[in-house]
């Protein structure tokens, strides 16, 4: 099964193109902007032809989508966000109607829940920023594709932590400002209260190899999380006691808007256990090991997408 995935060069992306690869069978071609794919695709800025003209050539068995702006302005978020998942959608139906998709959503497509309970993916999406309207746009562009005929499917990945967490997002910015601060130093942060549904990025590749493999249709989206709340502060407390902080976190200021304004969220997974997929690492062994990533590599770790 030739597999392409888009966005390879990315966090996630990394993660799910060396899980797919110990699939039987399975054989990898790693797209994306960057020097290091194998093939350079940049999504944003694609042509539905083009691409469809690619694809045609390349005739994989099944594409995954992992490309998408995380942060930058609104002109980029859009194209990689909703215009690349339309586009990508619409050339696979001229091209490969019978390859399977599998599309990377995110949690920020719901917004806020009420505190306590369960997003299931029957859940009205409102999302209160730029970020999560763009992931929706390509949500909705590719589950229409689906009602259309496509074999398609959204991983709506809830917030991923794990080895190689980028900068943008708040696992790896904590723990390279703990590597900067030393083991006796100040790491000052913002209010984090919040709570969070987190997922180890080793389990969001499995479950995109369980998508990828399973022989019966799939429904137009399914959560992928770790199927708990937990306090935003677990991840510094993790992280304390992986780095063997001895300094000081002091929490000063209201956090991020994001924080403010969506103080719960928790996924509803019993959709995605029916493909026989569990998350398994929990929140400790995930932030040890980006921990320990993050002293093997001697460097912080930056992407453009996830």
């Amino acid at each position: 099964m030739d597999v392409l995935v888009l966005g390879a060069t990315g966090f996630l992306g990394g993660h799910i193109a060396e899980h797919l690869r110990t699939l039987p069978g399975a054989r990898v071609l790693r797209a994306g902007h960057s020097a290091a794919a194998d093939l350079r695709i940049d999504l944003a800025n694609e042509t539905a032809e083009g691409l469809a003209a690619l694809l045609a050539d390349l005739r994989p068995a099944a594409v995954v989508n992992c490309a998408g702006a995380v942060t930058g302005d609104a002109l980029l978020q859009t194209g990689l966000n909703a215009r690349g998942p339309a586009v990508l959608a619409a050339a696979l139906r001229a091209t490969l109607p019978g390859t399977r998709l599998v599309h990377l959503g995110s949690a920020a497509e719901y917004g806020a829940c009420e505190h306590g309970t369960s997003l299931a993916e029957t859940a009205a999406p409102r999302p209160g920023g730029l970020y999560g309207a763009t992931k929706l746009a390509g949500t909705l562009a590719v589950a229409e594709a689906a009602a259309n005929g496509q074999d398609a499917v959204v991983l709506r990945v809830f917030n991923p932590v794990g080895p190689g967490a980028p900068g943008t997002s708040l696992a790896g910015r904590l723990a390279a400002e703990l590597r900067r601060a030393g083991p006796d130093g100040t790491v000052t942060v913002g209010d984090l209260s919040a709570h969070r549904d987190f997922v180890d990025a080793r389990d969001v590749a499995r479950a995109v190899g369980a998508a990828l493999t399973a022989a019966h249709p799939l429904p137009p989206v399914l959560n992928i999380a770790g199927g708990a709340a937990l306090p935003v502060r677990a991840v510094a407390d993790a992280l304390v006691t992986a780095a063997q902080f001895a300094g000081r976190i002091e929490e000063h200021g209201a956090g991020s808007e994001r924080s403010a304004a969506v103080s719960w969220q928790q996924a509803d997974i019993t959709a995605a256990r029916a493909l026989g997929w569990e998350p398994r690492i929990g929140l400790a062994e995930s932030l040890a090991d980006l921990w320990h990533s993050l002293k093997d590599t001697g460097h912080d770790t930056t992407e453009r997408a996830a």
